[in-house]
């Protein structure tokens, strides 16, 4: 079972990259975020690989740390996710993003992955509310640390999206504004960051 490979970046696209370690090509699938991180062909780059073993084939997936292999392994274990879904919901929301959402029970949130309707964010939100802990600066029961409410993401992206923002706009200003303070600071730090 490979966990994780160093060598030469030989070929770099948005979702797939090719590794060369001893002589040997390693062709890994990987989100956008992570195809951007490595850098340019012919770097020395180093990805953690979680194996997925089918009957009919082998296909390695590529995180630029620990922690998204272990999400993406969290995501495998829920009813109906397979690779493609857990990777297309990681590359949205990364593995602290995703842990809010479960921990707020957003669904509107998980509904921004393409391919996830409601009726599979509420089942995933019911299969992960186990398995997922809090982040860094996030208490259970709903508030968030310090002067945040269980709510207030959910205010944020409801003002955004009444300004005329797009799904896909609000979720970057979601994953980019930090929980703390009050609603009307996190709009106003999302708004100045769509300004750009």
């Amino acid at each position: 079972m490979i966990g994780s490979l160093r060598g030469e970046l030989l070929v770099s696209e948005p979702n797939e990259v090719l590794i060369e370690v001893a002589g040997m090509g390693y062709r890994v699938t990987v989100g956008p975020n992570v195809s951007a991180l490595l850098g340019e062909v012919g770097a020395n780059v180093f990805v953690h690989i979680h194996h997925h073993i089918r009957e009919d084939a082998q296909h390695l997936y590529g995180f630029a740390d620990i922690g998204e292999r272990m999400m993406f392994e969290t995501l495998l274990s829920a009813h109906g996710v397979g690779p493609s879904l857990a990777l297309a919901i990681l590359s949205v929301h990364g593995p602290d993003g995703l842990r809010r959402a479960v921990i707020d029970e957003d669904v509107a949130t998980l509904c921004l992955v393409p391919g996830v309707g409601k009726k599979t964010a509420q089942r995933l939100l019911v299969e992960l509310s186990s398995k997922v802990e809090a982040p860094v600066g996030h208490v259970g029961g709903g508030s968030a640390v310090p002067g945040g409410s269980s709510d207030s993401r959910s205010d944020v992206r409801d003002g955004l999206s009444a300004l005329g923002y797009s799904d896909e706009e609000v979720a970057h200003a979601l994953r980019e504004v930090p929980d703390e303070g009050s609603t009307a600071k996190q709009i106003r730090a999302a708004l100045n960051l769509l300004a750009f």
